[in-house]
């Protein structure tokens, strides 16, 4: 099961985009907005999604930092639909 972590997004979508995760046997942790100790929460995860029109430059910053030091994969995606994330793990998870 491949871990992954969403970075922006609506709100009213985190339980969909968890439910798309789990079509593709992907475990999720959708932050949609910045907790105080998100490097701490980010934890190692096989990919990273950032929905970059729903997300703070602060947000970007701290989770591109954060996958950088740990090596973890980056995925950047203008759109955060589920369909945009389904197209994203078709290509990447299979």
């Amino acid at each position: 099961m491949s871990k992954l972590v969403i970075i922006g997004g609506h709100d009213c979508m985190v339980c969909k985009y968890k439910e798309v995760c789990k079509q593709y046997d992907c475990k999720a942790k959708v932050f949609t907005q910045v907790p105080g100790n998100l490097k701490q929460q980010i934890g190692n995860p096989d990919m990273m999604v950032l929905f970059t029109n729903t997300v703070s430059h602060r947000m970007v910053n701290c989770a591109v930092n954060e996958a950088k030091r740990k090596n973890i994969q980056i995925v950047r995606c203008h759109t955060s639909s589920a369909a945009a994330l389904k197209q994203i793990l078709e290509e990447r998870v299979g």
